[in-house]
């Protein structure tokens, strides 16, 4: 019998249930049963992303940030709304923004691989905001920059003051 993961990837197509392309590839590359359950179970029926449009390119762009496959597949599973979300007009820009606070790459990978949710955040309404309110607390660049380096999350506690 099927597998309690494999059944909650399961889409209907043609009357018939088969795991998703992107469950499928995600699984060919490593990702454990126990990541994509989580996945699917985080995100259900919008898991089923086109694997050469948006789960190949992204995967890259972790490869080219510094992640690790382990680091990438964990940060899907955590967040796979990130499959949804536009590299050039959504993603990238957060990178841009990290590294305009002082972070580097392996910063920003780390970042990244510990709080995948920081990508998911909308710049302009949540995460600069969470900047500002660090400021008015009377940290510096270099002080958020390390904040958001040695605790990511901060970002989203930071979202509840502001």
């Amino acid at each position: 019998p099927p597998s309690r993961m494999r059944m909650c990837a399961r889409q209907e197509s043609a009357g018939a249930e088969a795991l998703s392309p992107a469950g499928e590839y995600l699984l060919s590359l490593g990702m454990t049963e126990d990541q994509l359950q989580k996945a699917t179970s985080r995100y259900g029926r919008g898991f089923h992303q086109d694997v050469d449009e948006s789960v190949k390119p992204l995967l890259q762009w972790f490869v080219e940030l510094g992640l690790t496959e382990e680091q990438s597949m964990k940060a899907i599973a955590m967040r796979p709304q990130m499959m949804h979300c536009s590299l050039e007009a959504s993603l990238k820009p957060h990178v841009h923004w990290m590294t305009g606070l002082g972070m580097d790459g392996s910063q920003i990978a780390k970042a990244i691989a510990s709080f995948p949710d920081m990508l998911t955040f909308s710049l302009e309404a949540n995460l600069k905001p969470s900047v500002q309110w660090m400021s008015g607390l009377g940290l510096d660049d270099s002080q958020i920059a390390k904040a958001i380096r040695v605790f990511p999350k901060c970002v989203a506690v930071a979202l509840r003051r502001t």
